[in-house]
């Protein structure tokens, strides 16, 4: 190992001089950043998770130009605890509801003004009573500055109401501003409680691979120090460049900066733990392990990073955000990892490694006969048996997607039903199925004209004006058919192709923003999903100087994704029970996947070809699984893990995300990285390099 020259920034990194400058600066400069610069503000937008550009974004950008632009509509249903609501609590409730509209500053909206209201009979009231006389509605305008403040409003409007409610009366607010508070209540204090649990998970991986009272400690620390400072990176990144984020940003990104940078702390220490065992100095160990790690960290960085900025096409305001947002996590977290990180360890003398202190003279882990070893030699006995028996595995997994649905109703996104989506089913039990979430037409054309064009579209149960100011008039349509099912989604395309002739005319709600969104993740996964499959080849031909290796590389990277996609579905159906999948996970399942894939590909691949300089292709590749098949499976492991930790929030998207990157690097690290790779490598010998000759001359 003495003839590999140390490059002089490891050196003055690493050195006596310096090291201690090197990682206490960055850490005080991180630390005084998180205690005084808080994260990024962000002013929310309706059209901030909506695909630019759709008819249904086009709707709400349209809408919010009334000149009296009341917020989202909350519905407030009443319902008898037995039998039907009587003429006393009607009128009482008819009060609330006047007291309600009243208190938004709009008495007229919610009402219903084509003639007195079902189960009222010659009484004008805003409180619509079903015809079944079991449960009664009204229609609320909620204001709001913010999603934070829409909750907010939303629970105090819920605290009014259940004090207020009759005797044997059971009241619930849903509707869209109902729906979007209990989304937005699942990321209360979620930043925190994602943080506690990641880094407690990574603290127990840590002392279990390193089997140390005090080593997990300094990767730990670092790491999370990156982490937070990241969070205030990141947003105040997305501030000044103008770019829209939500809630579940900064706890994606938190946990994307967790698993990275664990990794590449995983990956320093083994090589600085085998440096250890061969050189007296320690700041001559990290220097050396650090020169030897660099490529393949920055090489896997800047390829997470490409495939992470990729995201700034999508259609979609928050997608672009969570991109770029993520790239300057991985960023910061490869900075640490390879700046500070390696400072910090060498500060402390080797005892940090107690009670496994290594010494000069034991063995390295690339002698080792370990059990990596011994999985490197069967597979070298059968190559072309193993290559056969994974592909096989991989190709049966996969036979999974082939039944995928994606698309997820709005009462099918929770883990946990909440109020808004019980109140919503409930509400469809009396009343036409789609009161919930009408379908919504605005326009500036004539109003009149408009609703007689809605009005004879079949599966409309009633249509009326709920608007109409400065040119702009809304038109609701109720369809009879429930919200997110087929029928509501034809009633919504029946809509727009009766309002097509109309100038500035376009047509919202659930159900079309709903197809909007499966339209537009459509675009944007053929878009972005080839393009980050060049990227990563792209990276893989560059850092490797051939072409046979990158393509084998990225096919099997593909073979993962595809198994681990199949495999989740059945999950999904046998096991939690979720209807769909959701229109953005398989973007964002592929990104993870190909994007921090690609990195094990890139830690195994760069010490083979270390090592086949010296030893041959076949040596070399058997060398490089038992030096990184431990680390590799402890990094994949660790982020498997962390991702998973989604699951702790009650969002079914977040725990599908969670649960495909859990499946797909667990296949990557403990059967594509460490079984496949090494068997085509053996199979196909110093063909696998080609063009370039990496064997001993």
């Amino acid at each position: 190992m003495s003839h590999h020259r140390i490059p002089a920034p490891a050196r003055a990194l690493t050195g006596p001089r310096l090291a201690w400058l090197v990682a206490l600066g960055p850490l005080l400069m991180a630390l005084a950043v998180i205690a005084f610069l808080p994260e990024g503000e962000r002013e929310a937008s309706p059209v901030d998770t909506r695909p630019a550009g759709a008819d249904s974004t086009l709707a709400v950008e349209l809408a919010e130009q009334l000149p009296e632009d009341e917020g989202q509509v909350a519905i407030v249903l009443w319902t008898a605890g037995s039998g039907e609501l009587d003429e006393s609590v009607r009128g009482q409730l008819t009060e609330q509801g006047v007291a309600l509209l009243a208190a938004a500053g709009d008495e007229g909206r919610g009402g219903n003004p084509d003639g007195p209201p079902r189960g009222a009979e010659g009484q004008q009231s805003p409180v619509v009573v079903a015809e079944d006389g079991t449960a009664a509605f009204v229609a609320v305008p909620v204001t709001s500055t913010s999603a934070t403040d829409n909750i907010d409003r939303v629970e105090e409007l819920r605290d009014r109401l259940r004090e207020d409610a009759p005797d044997d009366v059971e009241v619930q607010v849903t509707g869209p501003a109902g729906i979007q508070a209990d989304i937005g209540q699942v990321f209360d204090g979620a930043d925190i409680r994602l943080l506690a649990t990641t880094a407690a998970i990574v603290a127990l991986l840590l002392i279990i691979t390193y089997r140390s009272p005090v080593l997990w400690l300094v990767p730990l620390a670092v790491v999370g120090i990156a982490d937070r400072f990241a969070a205030i990176v990141a947003t105040n990144v997305l501030e000044v460049a103008g770019v829209a984020w939500d809630e579940s940003t900064v706890g994606i990104l938190s946990v994307l900066v967790f698993g990275a940078g664990t990794d590449y702390a995983l990956l320093l220490i083994s090589r600085y733990r085998d440096e250890l065992k061969t050189t007296d100095s320690r700041h001559e160990a990290m220097a050396r392990a650090l020169s030897r790690t660099f490529e393949a960290v920055l090489s896997s960085a800047t390829t997470v990073v490409l495939g992470l900025l990729t995201l700034l096409l999508s259609a979609i305001p928050t997608t672009r955000g969570l991109g770029l947002a993520c790239a300057v996590g991985v960023v910061i977290a490869a900075t640490f990892a390879l700046v500070v990180l390696p400072a910090a360890l060498v500060l402390f003398g080797r005892w940090v490694f107690w009670p496994r202190v290594p010494h000069v003279g034991d063995a390295v882990l690339v002698d080792s006969r370990g059990v990596w070893r011994r999985v490197g030699d069967a597979v070298a006995r059968r190559p072309r048996t193993f290559v056969a028996g994974t592909v096989a595995g991989l190709a049966l997994l996969a036979v999974g997607t082939t039944s995928i649905i994606t698309g997820l109703d709005p009462a099918d996104q929770f883990l946990q039903r909440p109020e808004a989506i019980a109140a919503a089913e409930r509400l469809g039990e009396s009343f036409p199925a789609g009161t919930s979430d009408p379908v919504q037409v605005v326009t500036r054309a004539e109003p009149e004209q408009v609703l007689a064009a809605v009005e004879t579209v079949d599966g409309v149960d009633s249509a009326r004006i709920t608007t109409n100011a400065d040119g702009i008039a809304l038109i609701d349509a109720v369809p009879d058919a429930a919200p997110g099912s087929d029928a509501a989604e034809a009633v919504v395309l029946d809509v727009r192709d009766a309002v097509a002739g109309f100038d500035d005319t376009h047509v919202g709600g659930g159900d079309a923003e709903s197809i909007d969104a499966a339209d537009h993740a459509a675009q944007d996964r053929l878009l972005i999903l080839p393009l980050i499959l060049l990227l990563v080849l792209g990276a893989l031909v560059l850092l490797l100087r051939s072409l046979v290796a990158p393509l084998l590389l990225v096919a099997t990277v593909l073979a993962t994704y595809a198994a681990s996609m199949g495999a989740s579905w059945w999950l999904f159906q046998w096991v939690f029970d979720f209807p769909a999948m959701d229109t953005g996970v398989p973007l964002l399942a592929f990104l993870f996947l190909v994007a921090l894939g690609v990195d094990y590909n890139i830690f195994l691949v760069t010490r083979a070809r270390e090592e086949a300089r010296e030893h041959g292709t076949r040596t070399g590749m058997l060398r490089a699984l038992t030096a990184t098949g431990g680390v590799i499976t402890s990094a994949g492991i660790l982020l498997a893990a962390v991702f998973a930790v989604l699951g702790v929030l009650p969002l079914v998207v977040l725990a599908q995300l969670g649960a495909i990157i859990f499946v797909g690097v667990l296949l990557d690290t403990l059967v594509v990285r460490t079984v496949l790779v090494p068997a085509l490598a053996l199979t196909l010998g110093e063909t696998f390099w080609w063009p370039r000759k990496v064997g001993p001359a």
